[in-house]
């Protein structure tokens, strides 16, 4: 009889984390150990027994599946408490503004002070900008205001928020609704890689295998913690 381990016998005994046994099994796997190294001995050939360093090995085979099913159950309670502190996270965030990745604005029309409500909205620039046009457009995509660079100035890499003051290009208040926004920047003759920030009003958590992810309201998609640029 052979006087090794054979290896599909610790494929079976050691699965893949696809299929790793329940919790609670470490003592399983040492017993069913055990039990095949007795067995060898039992069965082996008089005539050539198990030297001290195959003994030493199948004893060192045992310990490497406890410690790999022992880092298992750690890395669980680890990734169990970062799910956790995410949540707590995430919860956090309920009732708070926020600037995520989008395009739109929305203008509630004019108020009885002659103001105009709209949602806040920002860029999350790659690098410096030196020139940077904001165009808002209607639902029609007809441009309604544009702020040229001499209007905006130069910029630092990173988020910025802007508030638009629902106005219309001829000084008239833009009607209710929802318009969106085209940021272009530049750094001398290279374009500036820009991210686009909308406002959105979180409402609640959703659970998901990925993280939690933040209800954004009927009309918007939820997003995940990684996808807040500021909370306003």
């Amino acid at each position: 009889m052979a006087n090794t381990i054979d290896s599909s016998v610790l494929s079976a005994l050691n699965p893949t984390a696809a299929a790793k046994p329940a919790q609670g099994s470490t003592q399983e796997l040492s017993d069913s150990f055990m039990t095949l190294l007795v067995t060898q001995l039992k069965n082996q050939d008089p005539l050539k027994p198990m030297e001290n360093a195959e003994m030493t090995s199948q004893l060192a085979q045992i310990n490497t599946v406890n410690g790999i099913q022992d880092l298992n159950t750690t890395l669980e309670g680890i990734t169990g408490q970062i799910d956790a502190g995410q949540t707590l996270q995430a919860t956090a965030l309920i009732g708070q503004g926020v600037l995520v990745p989008g395009n739109q604005i929305l203008s509630g029309g004019e108020g009885e002070d002659d103001t105009v409500a709209t949602t806040p909205f920002g860029v999350e620039l790659a690098s410096s900008a030196d020139d940077v046009t904001i165009t808002i457009t209607n639902s029609n995509g007809e441009v309604v205001r544009q702020y040229l660079p001499e209007k905006m100035g130069a910029l630092d890499k990173g988020v910025h928020s802007f508030a638009w003051d629902g106005k219309l290009a001829d000084g008239t208040a833009a009607p209710s609704g929802a318009y969106r926004f085209t940021i272009e920047a530049t750094q001398g003759d290279e374009p500036v890689n820009v991210t686009s920030l909308n406002y959105a009003l979180v409402g609640g958590v959703i659970k998901s295998e990925g993280g939690p992810r933040l209800d954004l309201g009927a009309k918007m998609a939820s997003v995940s913690l990684d996808d807040v640029r500021q909370i306003l």
